[in-house]
């Protein structure tokens, strides 16, 4: 993977446009309760996005399988760049609230075209053969900037002001298009059938997911899956500064470690899987995942809880590897950001409520009655995937 250029040159500009996007993570939310005082507002922005980021998903796929994605990524991250870029020239003027209102949700909309052409490129940049590596060493890197990322947005915050903060977001997209510009993006030659109807073509990625045995396994296992583990950041944080009495700084350190523990699933994930096979690696990882769940249940100190989320964040981190890979090799290059788009959404779609689940069940019955229920149902979860085609060696290959 080293020696191959296109795919180096696109790790890179990858990484640093993640990171970039840790800038905006924070000073953007950060501008607004500096101009209004209202964490309502940072809420409603929230929203707003997430939104304009779900509707853009349905159609997502549709623009990935008809037009050419090295152009679309770099049209992607030009768009950021001149939208993030507004930001600083209107707010040399004054606070411009009513801007964020726009471009945020324009910017999350664009952004979720883009992650779907990001995850079809990849197969279309390595092969088959080399996704899951290459997947592995994607995903490690921007585990790490996501580190280090808010570290630098902070001293450059604190130094510079929010705004440049947001501006060095906008450079980044402009740096991620020039990485795409110098790459070459192979494509398999597959015509898509344009004379299908718009609706046709809407759902042909949630047929395609429901008609393969695995796939069909997988969505709706990682549905479930999601639903007990998508507010699971909120409650341990909720169990560091309510519980545990933790400051600030030592939430910081332990979604940090945690981190690292993404970092080190990631880089393993390719022998891991190789070893085990498909099947005992991604249940593996589930288990244990479950395991590592309901162990912040007894665990009484801030590094207690910060061990114990590294390894479940790196048993997700193969998990969720295991299964983008699987999706990337099974599915026909036409057909791929269509499936990638609807994955998402049928995978999501259970999120939200399992947060709000989680987050009221810890404050009216605490924490720890919630971290063993849903580690508990982790394990179900993984005990459930031994009776479905999941628990294959080899699931790409065609039975027979």
């Amino acid at each position: 993977m080293w020696r191959d250029r296109h795919f180096t040159i696109f790790w890179g500009a990858q990484t640093l446009s993640v990171a970039g996007d840790s800038f905006a993570l924070i000073a953007v939310p950060l501008l607004i309760l500096h101009a209004t005082g209202s964490v309502a507002q940072m809420g409603l922005l929230t929203g707003v996005s997430g939104t304009a980021s779900v509707l853009a998903g349905i159609f997502a796929g549709v623009l990935v399988d008809r037009f050419d994605r090295r152009r679309l990524l770099i049209a992607c991250d030009l768009i950021r760049f001149v939208l993030y870029a507004l930001i600083p020239l209107a707010w040399a003027f004054g606070p411009q609230i009513w801007l964020l209102y726009v471009v945020l949700p324009l910017a999350e909309a664009v952004g979720m075209v883009f992650q779907v052409t990001y995850v079809t490129a990849v197969r279309n940049l390595v092969g088959e053969e080399r996704v899951t590596e290459a997947n592995g060493r994607l995903y490690a890197t921007a585990a790490g900037a996501a580190v280090l990322g808010p570290m630098l947005a902070g001293v450059v915050s604190g130094w510079l002001g929010l705004i440049a903060a947001v501006a060095v977001n906008a450079v980044s997209f402009a740096v991620s298009a020039l990485g795409v510009s110098l790459i070459t993006l192979p494509r398999t030659v597959e015509p898509a059938v344009r004379e299908e109807k718009v609706w046709r073509e809407l759902v042909a990625g949630a047929v395609f997911l429901w008609r393969h045995p695995v796939l069909r396994a997988l969505t709706v296992l990682l549905s479930f899956f999601i639903f007990l583990t998508l507010g699971l950041t909120d409650v341990v944080i909720y169990r560091l500064k309510h519980d545990l009495g933790q400051a600030d700084t030592a939430v910081g350190l332990v979604l940090g470690v945690g981190a690292v523990g993404t970092m080190a699933g990631a880089l393993v994930v390719a022998r891991v899987r190789r070893g085990l096979g498909f099947g005992r690696a991604w249940i593996g990882a589930l288990a244990l995942a479950g395991l590592a769940i309901a162990g912040l249940a007894f665990t009484g100190s801030a590094w207690g809880v910060a061990a114990v989320m590294a390894c479940y964040l790196s048993c997700v981190s193969v998990a969720g590897i295991c299964s983008m890979s699987l999706r990337q090799t099974v599915t026909p290059d036409h057909l791929l950001g269509r499936v990638t788009s609807a994955f998402w959404t049928i995978h999501f779609s259970l999120g939200p409520v399992g947060a709000a689940a989680l987050t009221w069940g810890a404050a009216r019955f605490g924490t720890i009655p919630v971290f063993l229920c849903a580690g508990a149902g982790c394990l179900l979860i993984a005990a459930a995937a031994l009776f479905t085609p999941v628990r294959r060696r080899n699931p790409e290959i065609a039975p027979g």
